[in-house]
């Protein structure tokens, strides 16, 4: 009897030490604090949280309500990674605050696109057409860009990348003799039945009640410069819970969440 007492003691304080175990185990996974921005951002970071938790990384989401703080939280470790800006936005904060930090996977983009309520192709733009723009300097940039790679025009060398914004005066070549014609971008969607074609943000094509995948004659590529990343401190770009981390945000789960939720508002670019 005293053999079996013996015996179910020792057992109870091996379950008892692996519940121990178990649990420190649990208390010493790291937690990574996430910031993005609230709204859409935020709601598709809650399903990363899950499939992330699912594979054994703890994730945090800090919201912001601005695009300046989440990278100044990051830059003083407040934050382990964010996700809420495009490279050229990224590039432009390293360059005026001397932050070390990099990319380390695309999450999705709200594309620009060209719409006509006459044409089927941005090749199909007549000699002479009006092709209306957004005037501000980064939405501008954007269009002229994406007009060059649909073939209409050609910008001159070293103007609409590295941090040199184009204008309607940096077109170089311009066969059809394409009209440029800047406007506010919220006026752009009621252009459409004066212009041959306008480039025009997301938001507002939604609001006027189109649909980017569907309506649009062309978007910009997933892999833009002006799709979202993911962001890290150039020290922690190698630890193994980032590739954890850009690997929950980039899987199946959260692709049909985004295309269920937004309707081509946010389209993955992974």
């Amino acid at each position: 009897m005293k053999t079996l007492s013996i015996s179910k003691t020792l057992s109870a304080a091996v379950v008892a030490l692996g519940i121990v175990a178990a649990g420190s185990a649990a208390a010493q996974e790291p937690t990574i604090r996430v910031g993005t921005v609230s709204g859409p951002d935020a709601e598709v970071w809650q399903v990363v949280q899950k499939v992330a938790k699912r594979n054994g990384l703890n994730v945090k989401v800090v919201e912001f309500n601005d695009y300046v703080q989440p990278n100044a939280a990051l830059d003083a470790g407040d934050l382990d990674a964010n996700s809420f800006q495009h490279q050229p936005y990224l590039d432009s904060q390293v360059k005026q605050r001397g932050y070390k930090m990099v990319s380390v996977g695309y999450t999705y983009i709200s594309p620009l696109g060209i719409y006509s309520a006459k044409l089927k192709s941005p090749k199909d733009l007549p000699q002479g057409a009006k092709v209306a723009v957004p005037n501000d300097p980064s939405n501008e940039n954007r269009a002229l860009l994406l007009l060059a790679a649909q073939g209409v025009i050609k910008l001159k060398p070293g103007v609409g990348t590295n941090g040199v914004n184009a204008t309607a005066l940096d077109v170089a070549e311009n066969p059809k003799k394409l009209k440029i014609v800047e406007l506010d971008a919220a006026q752009l969607a009621r252009s459409l039945p004066d212009v041959g074609a306008a480039v025009i943000n997301t938001n507002y094509a939604l609001a006027a009640g189109m649909q980017p995948t569907k309506d649009a004659i062309a978007l910009e590529d997933i892999h833009s410069p002006y799709a979202n990343i993911i962001v890290v401190r150039t020290q922690d770009k190698d630890k193994p819970w980032v590739k954890k981390l850009v690997a929950a945000y980039q899987s199946e789960e959260v692709r049909q969440f985004m295309k269920a939720q937004y309707k081509g508002a946010m389209v993955p670019s992974f």
